[in-house]
């Protein structure tokens, strides 16, 4: 198992990394679902880059190992992968939840 606590994490070239796969994914997702305004998509982008940056790390290096391709990339390349993927899919899964969350938290009466 990875260590994700080591300072290798902090260094400038990986948290570059992590800044533009998470604003990266954070635009494809307001552009493959354009937003009402410009607060929705404010929220949005920065929703996703959030999640971008905080998960960045854990999802791209499990996607990595699901590929059975983490021997073959760097960490910077892990990072950008990871970042971008958790960016693009944390409006999608929060979108998700709001509409299950309207659909079955309804009030009866």
């Amino acid at each position: 198992m990875a260590d994700l606590g080591n300072e290798a994490s902090f260094l400038p070239g990986v948290l570059a990394a992590k800044a533009a796969g998470a604003a990266a994914g954070a635009g494809v997702s307001l552009i493959y679902l354009l937003p009402k305004s410009r607060r929705e998509a404010a929220s949005r982008f920065f929703t996703g880059l959030c999640c971008g940056l905080i998960f960045g790390g854990p999802v791209g290096l499990w996607l990595a190992e699901q590929m059975e391709i983490a021997h073959r990339l760097s960490g910077t390349e892990i990072m950008l992968t990871g970042s971008a993927a958790a960016s693009l899919s944390a409006w999608w899964v929060l979108g998700a939840l709001v509409r299950v969350a309207a659909r079955y938290g309804r009030r009866v009466g």
